[in-house]
């Protein structure tokens, strides 16, 4: 729906948002249980690191409470994928750089944290089509079905033109689906 400058509608989220601040635990717990999962979704999609996940949507959390977003400067779903996506984005240059300045060579054959989150196979094989993915088709991808963000949402916070975002995520559902469709997980390309 479009308001008039200056108008806005004020959905559940921020009244939840300004009964939490208010010391009113029941309406954090509805904020906690309409976005955690979402966000921790979002977040292992980009990293890969179940750890990281939690991490990051805690934070994002206590982010929120410590700034003081508006009504007027968009959806609190938006406010907190944004600040999961950012911290995401750092902690996977900072894991580069740990992983160039360790090179590990040391193999465990014990699975994965990502692999003990993720419980069914065809889960597991979702998430590996979506990790397959370089990192700018993964994060359009990620932002899009994850973080619910439209392409114009992307578009700003990836800092890439409109189009080049519907590129991105054309071709990342496309690989998606090949990834897949070479595991079993389809019987023909849709």
């Amino acid at each position: 729906m479009v308001y008039p400058k200056g108008t806005y509608e004020v959905s559940d989220d921020w009244r939840d948002l300004d009964q939490a601040r208010h010391g009113d635990e029941a309406a954090w717990r509805r904020l906690m249980e309409r976005h955690l999962s979402r966000l921790v979704a979002l977040a292992l999609m980009m990293t890969g690191s179940p750890e990281f996940a939690q991490d990051a949507a805690q934070e994002a959390f206590v982010r929120l409470l410590k700034a003081n977003p508006a009504p007027e400067q968009g959806t609190l779903r938006g406010y907190l994928t944004t600040i999961v996506y950012h911290l995401a984005l750092k902690e996977n240059r900072r894991s580069a750089r740990q992983q160039n300045v360790e090179n590990s060579s040391l193999e465990d054959d014990s699975p994965s944290a990502l692999e003990s989150m993720v419980r069914s196979e065809r889960e597991w094989l979702v998430v590996g089509a979506i990790r397959a993915l370089d990192d700018a088709q993964r994060t359009a991808l990620v932002l899009r079905f994850y973080g619910e963000h439209t392409y114009e949402e992307i578009a700003a916070l990836t800092g890439v033109p409109l189009g080049t975002v519907k590129s991105r995520l054309f071709y990342a559902v496309k690989q998606c689906r090949e990834w897949l469709k070479e595991k079993g997980v389809f019987k023909e390309c849709m």
